[in-house]
């Protein structure tokens, strides 16, 4: 297939699901779409409409915004009280709420927060305010790390000393296994991340299979590639056989981009790293390495957090219960009722990968379920 229109063909949408359910066993089997944008296509095109009652498909953590610590955006928005000091961040990190406020107030109290549309953007900035302190919000998975690395070093190029990187990046397999240890959650298979596989290859996964026994496929994001990445999954479930499919192999090898993930490695190491939901996972974040401790915001730029007292409504948010696939957006009380995608009270309501944005946009059937 070639164009977008084919995967959306409906006679085929409708050939796979009938196939999903001639291979459907009597109890209940959860599939966990690890990506965001995963979780926004299947309810925009009505998938879950198409699928046994039996099958549950259950949003994970792969939106990078809604898994960024509440720690992480308080530091932030310390930062933009700074003098001389320019934030910099993409569009839908704004609005994210910390202990007690957000980037959007603080701009709108005076701080110079902008928004940019590539990291490539703030050496425009950087050049432009020489006697300020520019500070990326560097926030996102493997997708987005190595436009980050390549800013980083283009900024050693051109012997920038005014562009500091703030970094939120992190990685997706260690959460996946966090998922699987936990055993509150009950998963059965992962659609893998097409993007962030498209960096690190479907091999990245393997030990996710060998080890645990969890099936996975990489999936594109059209209806035809989530409904054939479903098919495949049961598959390996009904004959018992973990392995990593790769439904996606128009984009994703099963070495990933080499160069990518070289870049990646130069720059950045690997650490331990603190996710909203989920806590701090080993392993999991990546930190500017030493000879680039020069561009770290957290180095050159400590900043302490003054808490005020957390409003109460925001402590019902169960954001962090949605991220691990514990509760459905709509058992939150606080669901289409106080929160709203122009009035969130968590993260997942604020991005549109967000689960909570997913289901309000999409599922208008549901509303609040005790």
């Amino acid at each position: 297939m070639k164009y977008i229109d084919e995967f959306r063909n409906k006679n085929l949408i409708r050939k796979i699901s009938a196939e999903i359910s001639g291979l459907m066993p009597e109890e209940e089997i959860r599939l966990m779409e690890v990506c965001g944008t995963h979780t926004q296509s299947f309810y925009r095109f009505g998938l879950d409409k198409l699928l046994p009652d039996n099958l549950c498909l259950i949003a994970g953590p792969g939106c990078p915004v809604c898994v960024s610590s509440q720690d992480y955006i308080d530091r932030a928005i310390e930062l933009s009280s700074q003098p001389q000091t320019i934030i910099l961040s993409f569009g839908d990190m704004m609005r994210v709420p910390g202990t007690n406020s957000t980037l959007e107030k603080k701009k709108a109290a005076g701080g110079d927060v902008r928004i940019i549309y590539s990291a490539w953007d703030s050496l425009t900035v950087a050049k432009a305010n020489p006697g300020k302190k520019i500070v990326l919000l560097a926030v996102g998975f493997e997708t987005t790390a190595p436009t980050f690395a390549l800013t980083l070093l283009a900024a050693q190029k051109e012997k920038l000393k005014n562009l500091l990187f703030f970094s939120a990046l992190k990685l997706i397999p260690p959460a996946m296994k966090a998922l699987v240890c936990d055993p509150r959650i009950k998963i059965h298979g992962f659609l893998c991340p097409g993007h962030v596989s498209a960096i690190i290859g479907s091999r990245a996964y393997e030990f996710i299979t060998r080890k645990y026994k969890i099936a996975c496929c990489v999936t594109g994001f059209e209806p035809a590639d989530i409904m054939e990445g479903i098919y495949f999954l049961l598959k390996q479930i009904r004959e018992k056989k973990s392995r990593v499919d790769n439904q996606y192999m128009r984009v994703v090898k099963r070495k990933g981009n080499p160069m990518a993930v070289a870049t990646i490695k130069k720059v950045f190491r690997v650490s331990d790293c603190a996710w909203r939901g989920l806590g701090m996972i080993p392993k999991s974040g990546l930190k500017l390495r030493n000879e680039y401790l020069k561009f770290d915001a957290e180095r050159q730029m400590p900043v302490k957090i003054k808490h005020k007292k957390e409003d109460k409504r925001l402590k019902k948010c169960r954001c962090h219960e949605v991220l691990k696939g514990i509760i459905r957006p709509s058992e939150c009380i606080l669901f289409r009722r106080a929160c709203r995608p122009d009035n969130p009270y968590g993260a997942c309501m604020v991005s549109r990968e967000g689960a909570c944005n997913a289901y309000y946009r999409y599922r208008r059937d549901i509303k609040y379920e005790r």
